[in-house]
Parts: structure tokens; sequence; C-alpha cells
């Protein structure tokens, strides 16, 4: 993956992050559990962890170009597609009283995404001479 379209990837993952965690704060408090706003909250939270880590692969890129970071980016993509969109979805189907019981399990599988890309990110920054 390019630092260009990695970058490109972390701004319309960061714009995401500030709409979406607009659109909890002030539409879904009013609506949403405690447990589920926390989820959602923390959806949220670790989409903009990631989104500043994919910005920093890019970074990692430009400036090491015979280092490949790709699974690293990979990872933190999946991570916040499967972790971060897992809450978003829990939470949004709680408010009419049901729940997308499969999502349960992926939320975890996206946990291990993010702890993947930080191993193949320090395993590629090992690489750099």
């Amino acid at each position: 993956m390019t630092a260009k379209i990695l970058l490109q990837t972390a701004a319309v993952s960061g714009v995401l992050c500030v709409i979406i965690g607009a659109f909890g704060a002030h539409k879904l408090k009013p609506v949403l559990s405690d447990v589920m706003l926390n989820a959602y909250e923390k959806g949220v939270q670790y989409q903009f962890y990631h989104t500043l880590a994919l910005v920093g692969v890019a970074l990692l890129i430009k400036n090491f170009p015979e280092v490949n970071f790709s699974y690293a980016s990979v990872f933190f993509i999946a991570g916040i597609i499967l972790f971060s969109g897992s809450l978003y979805g829990l939470a949004l189907t709680s408010i009419k009283g049901e729940s997308l019981k499969f999502l349960g399990p992926i939320t975890p599988i996206g946990g291990l995404c993010f702890i993947a890309g930080w191993i193949m990110l320090f395993i590629s920054i090992s690489k750099i001479k």
C-alpha cells in the first residue's frame, strides 16, 4: 500500500470518527443504554487511535520505502472495520431492542487484528537499517 493511499484512508477514517462520534454524543446518548453508549464510544476511541496509527505507518512508508509496512496497515484497517464496526452495529441495533448477536464474536477478532497490526509494525520497524 502506498503512503498516499494510506493517508487518504486515514483521512476518510478520521472524518468518519468525528461524524460517528458526534452522532453518538448528540443523537444516540438519549436512546442508548449506558452499556451500549460506552461500547459505541469505545468503537470511536479505538478507530481514532488506529487512524492516527495509519498516519504514522504512512510516514514510515514514505521515509523507509525499502521496508514493507503493508501488513501493519492492513491489520489496522481490518481492526477498525471489525472491532469498531461491530461495536457500532451492536449499539445501533440495541435501539430497537434487537441485537445482531453474530456481531459479538466479531469484536474480539477486530481486537486481535489491532494486536497483530502493532506486532507487524514492530517487526517492520526492526528491519529498518
